[in-house]
């Protein structure tokens, strides 16, 4: 997606970009939300760095809508896959690929707040690197009905949406060619995801 970002600004044709790009976009935000190895805040970063030296009107709107869209479908789907796994005698590989990624001590901080501040946790879950599964984790632990978890989860996609969005219009703003900003882009988020993990090491 880096590449076709980077790539898509030298396409003539603004029709061409968007039935490229934006249905790419669309995917593979899908997908990272279902198989969390997918770096989708990069993504998102890439795609509004390119949008933010369009000419085309609405490309950042639609950046925004395409990546918050795609991200809340992609998380109920995951919610509810997980949901049947834990209704499942032999569970699910939906549910223990959720565990796996969710550590003990991550899960027992997720709970605590989850008790504490409800589905407004979800919105903070969404912006902390490494944070939206335990919590997913949290509330399927929790039972929490699919309803009430995607009335939780729509203003934290909206939110991760936008912030990453922001990035990747620094990003834009700083550089005058497109991919020099898709680059400035990808290390700003990847430092943000890869940094507070470290920093945790380092204090244990």
């Amino acid at each position: 997606m880096i590449f076709l970002a980077a790539v898509s600004t030298t396409v003539p044709y603004a029709s061409t970009q968007q039935a490229i790009g934006y249905p790419t976009l669309f995917l593979l935000v899908l997908v990272g939300a279902l198989v969390p190895v997918v770096p989708t805040g990069a993504l998102v970063s890439s795609a509004a760095v390119v949008a933010f030296h369009q000419s085309a009107p609405f490309s950042m709107l639609l950046v925004f809508v395409v990546a918050s869209v795609a991200a809340f479908l992609g998380d109920i789907a995951l919610y509810w896959l997980g949901r049947r796994g834990m209704g499942s005698k032999n569970g699910s590989r939906w549910l223990e690929a959720i565990r796996r990624r969710a550590p003990e001590d991550r899960l027992t901080q997720a709970q605590g707040k989850l008790d504490d501040h409800g589905v407004a946790v979800l919105v903070l879950s969404r912006l902390m690197p490494a944070g939206r599964i335990p919590v997913m984790l949290a509330c399927l632990l929790a039972k929490m009905p699919l309803r009430r978890f995607a009335r939780g989860n729509l203003p934290a996609c909206l939110a991760w949406a936008v912030t990453y969005q922001l990035i990747g219009v620094l990003g834009g703003s700083l550089f005058k060619e497109p991919w020099e900003g898709v680059l400035a882009a990808v290390v700003l988020t990847l430092l943000l995801s890869v940094v507070p993990g470290v920093w945790r090491r380092l204090v244990r």
